[in-house]
């Protein structure tokens, strides 16, 4: 049984024939347990209508490429940062050629310029068709550009013939879409990610905390699974479900986290601490509320332990990678704490208001000490998946 749960799959439906077999595979999509969005082409529009997609996806179909209703009227934006990955299936010879072009002048091809997920594509055409140098030629550039490819399969076709350029079954494409998540670059790999805030008790009812929700630090674990890696994750407080095959530690102070990690560290090949760990915690904890009794409150502070420097200190320790979240001077406070603490890796990113801190987007830049890569605002996923590829070739050793 195939899983795309939590996955957001952008469905590009384009003007064949085979559009019929993409109802189906919406309800495939869903059954496994992705969100589906679905952009349907001019000509895509006059084999199956936006109301049958709107039906069977639950959410509203797209169309247009100025789009009125959509943030800042750019709903190629928008969609290519929601997508966890993008099945233009059926694919038109029509449509192959415009992305073999890099054109931009319908939504669907905009937005498959647009985005950092996979991109796959499912052909539907004659068998000639199929079979024309054209086309090809665009597929063996959309191959070079990583592109997937899906089929197509041989066999009868609506014109009469009989021969290669048949849509595969959505059943088939359902589960190849699901294989594009399932990478094994870490295949044996245990990793240990920290995830979440940490919360630090000033009496039984008050803490101080921070607005970090998790959903990176998840991201990254869900990715860490695809690659193939057995995964152990140890999460501050949050409501965030755990990845499948996952396995999660709840904790909730700065010391509970290190308590875990450090039970758990001799066992890891990689560390990602990505929590947002307090770094004071008060020095007196009240047995009771404490009660409103002044105009002004002093708390005592003292640091906390610094997890991710303790693991990087650890001898024949982890490959071990951390995260700053700043508000001023990016990669400047981020190179310090990279030489500082000694990490292999350090992954930057702003933080502020409608920064980082409860979106379901991010951008990152990623630091090592011979090389930097800038990784653009997209969805937490994608930035998961990417952040985990780059963690493997370092890690590998191939960069």
């Amino acid at each position: 049984m195939i899983s795309l749960n939590n996955k957001h799959i952008l469905l590009g439906v384009s003007g064949s024939i085979a559009a019929y077999k993409s109802a189906e595979l919406v309800r495939c999509f869903k059954g496994a347990g992705a969100e589906v969005r679905v952009v349907l082409t001019k000509g895509g529009a006059e084999f199956v209508t936006p109301l049958t997609f709107q039906a069977l996806s639950g959410n509203p179909v797209s169309t247009e490429l100025l789009d009125t209703e959509a943030e800042a009227a750019m709903g190629h934006i928008e969609l290519a940062r929601w997508a966890d990955a993008v099945i233009v299936a059926p694919a038109s010879a029509n449509v192959i050629a415009r992305l073999a072009q890099g054109r931009a002048d319908d939504l669907l091809s905009a937005l498959c310029l647009a985005t950092a997920a996979p991109i796959a594509i499912a052909p539907a055409m004659n068998q000639h068709m199929w079979a024309n140098a054209a086309t090809r030629e665009n597929l063996r550039q959309l191959s070079t550009r990583g592109i997937v490819q899906f089929g197509p399969g041989d066999g009868d076709q609506a014109c009469g013939d009989v021969g290669p350029g048949r849509m595969l079954e959505a059943g088939q494409l359902a589960r190849l879409t699901a294989a594009i998540f399932d990478t094994g670059s870490l295949a044996g790999c245990t990793v240990l990610i920290t995830a979440g805030p940490t919360q630090e008790a000033i009496d039984p009812v008050r803490y101080l905390s921070n607005r970090s929700s998790g959903k990176m630090g998840y991201a990254i674990a869900q990715a860490a699974v695809e690659a193939g890696a057995k995964v152990t994750l140890v999460s501050g407080p949050t409501a965030l479900r755990a990845p499948p095959r996952v396995e999660r530690i709840d904790v909730r102070s700065a010391q509970h986290m290190r308590d875990a990690v450090m039970q758990h560290i001799a066992d890891s090949d990689i560390f990602i601490g990505a929590a947002a760990v307090a770094d004071y915690r008060p020095v007196h904890i009240a047995g009771q509320k404490i009660k409103k009794t002044e105009d002004m409150l002093t708390l005592e502070l003292q640091r906390n332990p610094d997890i991710l420097a303790d693991v990087a200190a650890l001898k024949n320790g982890p490959f071990t990678v951390g995260f700053a979240a700043e508000t001023e001077n990016l990669e400047q406070h981020a190179r310090g704490k990279l030489q500082r603490k000694k990490l292999d890796m350090i992954a930057a990113n702003w933080v502020g208001e409608n920064t980082a801190f409860e979106r379901d987007d991010n951008a990152l830049l990623v630091i090592t000490a011979n090389d930097k890569q800038q990784l653009a605002t997209t969805s937490k996923s994608v930035l998961g998946r990417q952040l985990i590829e780059l963690i493997s070739k370092h890690y590998h050793g191939g960069a």
